[in-house]
């Protein structure tokens, strides 16, 4: 699966959310190892270059068909380290980003949480978006995952 936006790794996270798993291999630009790292947390098993040749792209599905991950060192790196696509990872959010969280991950809609919490839509929009930059994600199902990981909905 080509991956150029989080559009398309929205559509990863749904791809592998189904059962059973499918092996994915997102094929992402060798630039751009963040978006490589987050291809791997929403459950590609592989990560290869869209410039990679056809014979590296053969080997690392013949691999990703044995059970093995392939994926560039600054990937792995990025997984290992856990830097990258999660800026602000020592960030802690408020209480209410997380209750917003919380609320979103319950289904809320944002026009709902807006008028909730006493924003405008479009200020909620805005503030949502400042926020899930801040802790270094770009959708809300990131933003989810990443409360999820964390830990924050446990309170």
């Amino acid at each position: 699966m080509t991956l150029c936006s989080a559009e398309d790794l929205d559509r990863l996270t749904a791809l592998c959310s189904l059962r059973p798993r499918p092996l994915v291999v997102a094929l992402t630009s060798a630039a751009d190892a963040s978006l490589g790292m987050r291809a791997m947390r929403a459950g590609a098993r592989s990560v290869v270059a869209r410039e990679a040749t056809v014979s590296a792209l053969q080997r690392a599905v013949s691999a990703t068909l044995d059970g093995e991950a392939v994926m560039p060192t600054e990937v792995a790196d990025l997984l290992v380290t856990g830097r990258g696509g999660r800026a602000s990872r020592g960030s802690v959010p408020s209480a209410e980003q997380i209750a917003w969280l919380r609320r979103l991950s319950d289904g809320w809609t944002v026009s709902r949480l807006a008028s909730d919490t006493g924003y405008s839509e479009r200020a909620m929009y805005r503030l949502l978006r400042t926020f899930y930059q801040r802790i270094g994600v770009s959708t809300r199902l990131e933003a989810i995952m990443l409360a999820h990981d964390k830990g924050w909905f446990e309170n």
